[in-house]
């Protein structure tokens, strides 16, 4: 059995976090595999790595002393050396990075280098061969990641290295530039890596026992979920909940690898399993999780017998798209529908919005509700039971909450309601409370 197992910057962040890493590595020989991040914070106070590879990038990239900042960098690789009393030295890394600064490092470079040191040090205190994600990872020219010489590396490396630790974060394209994904890469990485060793287990270590069933900010003391499938953790996602990178599961969704999420200060709690299909299916709770975001605007738009002109909803998305304007949803009647638009996508476009769809749609009439946040309730379970949509009104009907919107997903796996931003926490309380079995 294999198992990949990427630690979050939490995970990382000082010498004795790394002796717990090291400990869970350790305990258990089938994690072969190690994909590291940058180094988090130690404390509130503290700054992570990326942070301060970015602001390096903006003080080089303007000609301004970047040293300082650099040399902060520098002393947090070094405390963490010192702590853990390994026998390495990273000038050479160190005036690699100054050297490329010199000549016009790239930001992708520069923000790569956090994950790149990290994995040194973790590789030396393991006793982990160390493997550049660049000469596994690969990106074409246009940026896009190209999989099938990614897979082949990854499955020609798995053949030469039984242990080893691989940066998470970054890749490159063929010239050899450096390129990152997005932050919180590293879940894509250690997903990438997993799908291309054939892994058994993905685990994702950070500093929280898996998921809640909602916002611990929101709700008090919110249920831990044991089982959710990779549909239920797209919905959560995508609808607000801060989960994992959004992409990080596309890689084992089609080997049926499933992902633990661990707690590295917990190693003892099981965490959070992302599967293919509920096997374990756990009908007690017909909601997997509450969650949403607020500050979305809905433009209204009505016309008779709009769904007899062909070309209405066509043009519809043609003025968005002139305006690099975002759909969030598009719910509908035979005469009216509406845009639920994030605000800030909008950026002060709203009357030049309204203006180009009274030109080119000629509506009956446009108007917009500003102030809208959308909850989101997710579910496998749900489709199975009766009254889940009455539960659900009730709930905020009792807290005197109106109900601005209701869109429901094909799969009957969520339903989302638009309420005002005011009413935002008050909702998710009501509706997390009105579902839990008491």
């Amino acid at each position: 059995m294999c198992i990949v197992a990427k630690f979050g910057g939490s995970s990382l962040a000082n010498g004795q976090q790394f002796e717990k890493v090291k400990n869970i590595v350790t305990s258990c020989d089938d994690r072969k595999y190690i994909i590291p991040s940058a180094p988090g914070k130690v404390s509130k106070e503290d700054q992570k790595v990326t942070d301060l590879l970015y602001l390096l990038y903006n003080m080089a990239s303007h000609n301004l002393n970047y040293k300082e900042i650099l040399d902060m960098i520098r002393v947090r690789y070094d405390q963490i050396i010192e702590s853990l009393h390994l026998d390495l030295n990273l000038d050479e890394e160190f005036q690699a990075i100054e050297a490329s600064i010199q000549k016009g490092a790239t930001k992708d470079y520069l923000s790569s280098r956090g994950e790149y040191l990290n994995g040194k040090v973790l590789s030396h205190y393991l006793g982990y061969d160390f493997i550049d994600a660049k000469d596994v990872i690969f990106f074409r020219e246009d940026g896009t990641f190209d999989e099938e010489k990614s897979y082949a590396a990854i499955q020609k490396m798995a053949k030469e290295h039984e242990h080893a630790v691989i940066p998470g974060f970054y890749g490159a394209k063929p010239s050899g530039e450096i390129i990152t994904f997005s932050r919180g890469g590293s879940d894509l990485t250690g997903s990438i890596i997993a799908r291309g060793v054939s892994a058994k287990l993905y685990e994702n270590w950070t500093d929280v026992s898996g998921f809640l069933a909602s916002d611990p900010r929101i709700v008090e003391n919110p249920r831990q979920i044991e089982y959710i499938t990779y549909n239920e953790l797209r919905e959560l996602s995508y609808s607000g909940a801060n989960i994992l990178h959004d992409e990080a599961i596309f890689p084992v969704v089609s080997k049926g690898i499933p992902i633990n999420i661990r707690n590295t200060n917990r190693p003892e709690d099981q965490g959070t399993f992302i599967v293919e299909e509920q096997s374990k299916d756990n009908t007690f709770h017909t909601l997997t999780g509450v969650t949403g975001r607020k500050n979305f605007t809905v433009i209204n738009i009505s016309k008779v017998r709009m769904n007899s002109e062909l070309s209405f909803h066509r043009k519809i998305m043609t003025v968005l798209e002139a305006n690099d304007i975002y759909l969030e949803h598009m719910p509908s009647s035979i005469d009216s529908l509406s845009l639920i638009i994030a605000d800030k996508y909008l950026q002060n476009k709203t009357d030049a919005l309204i203006n180009e769809f009274k030109t080119f749609c000629n509506p009956d009439s446009i108007t917009v509700d500003k102030d809208i946040a959308l909850v989101t309730v997710v579910g496998r379970n749900m489709k199975n039971h009766v009254g889940i949509s009455a539960k659900l009104f009730s709930a905020l009907a009792q807290s005197n909450i109106n109900i601005q919107m209701i869109i429901q997903g094909a799969s009957e796996m969520n339903i989302i309601v638009g309420i005002k931003n005011s009413d935002y926490e008050k909702a998710i309380n009501s509706i997390y409370h009105a579902f839990e079995d008491k």
